[in-house]
């Protein structure tokens, strides 16, 4: 299979940095110190966020080259937390039936699975992303 070796985008970044004040692109992008600080701050009382709205591109550099392309599309399930996360959406993409049943019943397991998720969602999703190598 031939699959693309950009597996972060600019575009997708920038749309989650409309987001950012909750750190969104900084999860996004593997940062999940700063991505828990914007969360709680509203993105260090939006001076961050906009400061980031610069950083985007040396960020998007540095995370393509540390997670690997694969059959899990990594903009999609970043998408799918973002957006529908509560619902367990994301988890039933990379074939977590049962914890996506879990989100599905419990709100995202009480939004603390959500905010786990945005620490740990790229390294699940390069982890899949091997057993199909």
């Amino acid at each position: 299979m031939n699959y693309s070796l950009r597996n972060h985008t600019p575009v997708f970044g920038y749309l989650l940095w409309i987001f950012g004040f909750i750190g969104a692109h900084r999860f996004y992008y593997g940062r999940p110190i700063t991505g828990t600080i914007w969360f709680f701050t509203l993105g260090l009382f939006f001076v961050g966020w906009i400061i980031d709205l610069f950083l985007i591109p040396a960020m998007n550099r540095q995370v393509n080259q540390t997670y690997l392309s694969g059959r899990y599309n990594y903009n999609l399930a970043w998408l799918l937390l973002t957006f529908l996360g509560v619902f367990g959406i994301h988890r039933f993409y990379l074939g977590k039936w049962l914890t996506g049943i879990l989100y599905l019943c419990t709100g995202g397991l009480f939004l603390l699975g959500i905010l786990y998720d945005y620490w740990t969602l790229n390294r699940q999703i390069a982890e899949n992303n091997q057993v199909f190598y």
